[in-house]
C-alpha cells in the first residue's frame, strides 16, 4: 500500500477503491499508538458500498517519524492535504480518540469536506490535569525503556475490563498486545506529548452543522460516557451510541455493535 507525501512528510494510507469515482468515500483516522488496522473490522465490512480510506498519522503506524508537527493543528492540517492529494471532495469522517480530535477540527474549520462526522471514543476538551502527571510518567517511561517494558500498563486504558478477562480472546489480546509493543519510540512519545498538551474544542461545538454521531464503550476509562454525552449536548442534532462491553477500543472489542449503529447512522444518506 501507498505513501504519499504532504506537508513535508511521507504518509501512510489504505484505500480500498482507489479507482472507483462512484462510491462515497468513508475515512479513518485512528487513537494514539494504534495505525489503521483499527479499523480492519470497519473497512472489511463497509468497503462493498464505500470506498474506504484508512492512514497513519505522522510518527505512528508506518508513517514517516518527523521532529516535530505532533500538535492537534498540524495533524489536522495533514489529513486535509491527504484529502486533497487524493482528491476527496466529501466525505464520511470517523475518528477515533486522537483521531476524533482531529475530526472535530476538519468539522469546525472545513465543514464543506464532510458529508457526516462519527467520533467515537474521544473527546473535546484538553486532558484531564489528574491525569497528566501519569502520563508525562509513561511518555518518561517510553523514553527511558522502551514501548515493550510498559505496554501491559497501557492494556488496561485502551481496553475495557470484558475484552481483557475473556478467555476466548487470548489470541486478539496478544495481537493487540504485539501491535503496542510494535510502536517505534520516537513517533510515540512524540505523539503522546502531543496529546497531553492539546487544546480544547469544546466552546467551539455549537458550529459543528454536520450529522454527527457519538460512539462511547460503557468500559471507556480514558473518555468515559461523561465526555462522550458532554460533546453530545453541545453539538446539536447529533446522535450517541453506547455500546456495551466495550472500553476505549470499541472498533476492536465490539465491532458488530461499532458495526451496526455506523450503518444504521449512515443509512441516512443511501
Amino acid at each position: 500500500m501507498p505513501t504519499i507525501r504532504i506537508n513535508d512528510v511521507d504518509i501512510y494510507y489504505e484505500d480500498s477503491a482507489p479507482n472507483d469515482q462512484q462510491k462515497p468515500v468513508m475515512v479513518f483516522a485512528h487513537g494514539l499508538l494504534w495505525n489503521t488496522h483499527l479499523f480492519d473490522k470497519q473497512v472489511e465490512y463497509f468497503k462493498d458500498s464505500y470506498r474506504c480510506i484508512a492512514f497513519d498519522f505522522r510518527g505512528q503506524g508506518q508513517s514517516e517519524i518527523t521532529k516535530s508537527g505532533y500538535d492537534m493543528d498540524t495533524l489536522t492540517e495533514d489529513t486535509l492535504a491527504l484529502l486533497k492529494a487524493l482528491q476527496i471532495d466529501k466525505c464520511h469522517f470517523l475518528g477515533l480518540s486522537m483521531g476524533g480530535f482531529v475530526a472535530q477540527r476538519i468539522a469546525i474549520k472545513r465543514p464543506e469536506l464532510l458529508l457526516s462526522l462519527t467520533l467515537l471514543e474521544t473527546s473535546a476538551d484538553p486532558e484531564d490535569p489528574k491525569n497528566i502527571p501519569q502520563y508525562r510518567k509513561l511518555v518518561k517511561a517510553i523514553r527511558w525503556l522502551g514501548m515493550k517494558r510498559v505496554s501491559k500498563k497501557v492494556m488496561p486504558i485502551m481496553f475495557g475490563s470484558s475484552f481483557l478477562a475473556d478467555k476466548s480472546r487470548k489470541a486478539d489480546r496478544r495481537e493487540w498486545l504485539a501491535m503496542l509493543q510494535g510502536n517505534r519510540k520516537g513517533g510515540v512519545v512524540k505523539a503522546t506529548t502531543g496529546v497531553i498538551e492539546r487544546l480544547a474544542t469544546y466552546d467551539q461545538l455549537s458550529a459543528i452543522k454536520t450529522p454527527t454521531l457519538i460512539i462511547v464503550g460503557d468500559e471507556d476509562v480514558a473518555t468515559p460516557y461523561a465526555k462522550a454525552e458532554r460533546m453530545h449536548f453541545a453539538i446539536a442534532g447529533s446522535k450517541l451510541v453506547v455500546i456495551t462491553g466495550a472500553g476505549h477500543t470499541a472498533t476492536v472489542e465490539e465491532p458488530e455493535q461499532v458495526n451496526k449503529a455506523i450503518n444504521k447512522f449512515l443509512a441516512n444518506f443511501m
